[in-house]
């Protein structure tokens, strides 16, 4: 399983780069919350794939019986999907104030005030 979410993972980072390299504003957002999905699953990842174990060990418990699943990850990750939809609603509103004082989402027609 490590190895198909391994090409997932690149073939998303792929994804990625390639929108972020794009003239158009919104591909370079699409870009972005590309690879912030590839670095979730990466997060996910390496915390190890365990199937039926929860992250969680019971009470009655007295040492660690493998394999079981480490929550770490698995909190950084939930942190790291809610701080990226705030980043993506953030870049949305963006895109929006931006095409409708520019008139287009060409970053090479974005010449702004800088004269």
């Amino acid at each position: 399983m490590e190895t198909v979410l391994a090409f997932v993972i690149g073939g998303l980072y792929t994804a990625g780069l390639y929108m972020m390299v794009r003239r158009s504003f919104v591909k370079m957002v699409i870009g972005l919350a590309l690879l912030g999905q590839a670095a979730n699953l990466l997060i996910f990842t390496m915390g190890r794939l365990v199937r039926g174990r929860p992250p969680v060990i019971g009470p009655e418990a007295t040492k660690v019986v493998l394999p079981v699943a480490d929550p770490l990850p698995q909190a950084l990750v939930l942190t790291a999907i809610v701080i990226g939809f705030g980043v993506l609603a953030f870049a949305l509103v963006l895109i929006k104030r931006v095409y409708e004082t520019t008139g287009s989402d060409d970053l090479d027609k974005m010449t702004g005030g800088d004269r």
